[in-house]
């Protein structure tokens, strides 16, 4: 049996479905082992048809420290590792400028 698919109880393979993945800005790196990240959409408005732009912060699990205020990074959904992170760095795509 392979990595991407698992096996149901009536034995079935189902394959696995891909994590989410979502690019962002780092905004504190104030905890350990973790980052908070602001995730930016553009929802348009029902009424008037504009688009807005809409933020969510989230928490990211950074095992190695690497990211930096100001870093736009790469982040997967995981299982549940604290009560409100449940997501995990891939990746730095760009670094911030240090002051």
């Amino acid at each position: 049996m392979s990595e991407q698919a698992s096996e149901s109880a009536a034995g079935a393979v189902v394959p696995k479905k891909a994590a989410r993945a979502l690019t962002g800005k780092v905004i504190s790196v104030k905890m350990q082992k973790t980052v908070t990240v602001s995730v930016e959409r553009l929802v348009k408005h029902e009424t008037y048809g504009k688009y807005i732009r809409r933020t969510t912060k989230l928490l990211a699990h950074d095992e190695n420290g690497e990211c930096r205020e100001g870093d736009l990074v790469a982040i997967e959904e995981c299982r549940p590792l604290s009560r409100r992170k449940s997501w995990r760095l891939v990746s730095v795509l760009t670094r911030a400028e240090q002051a």
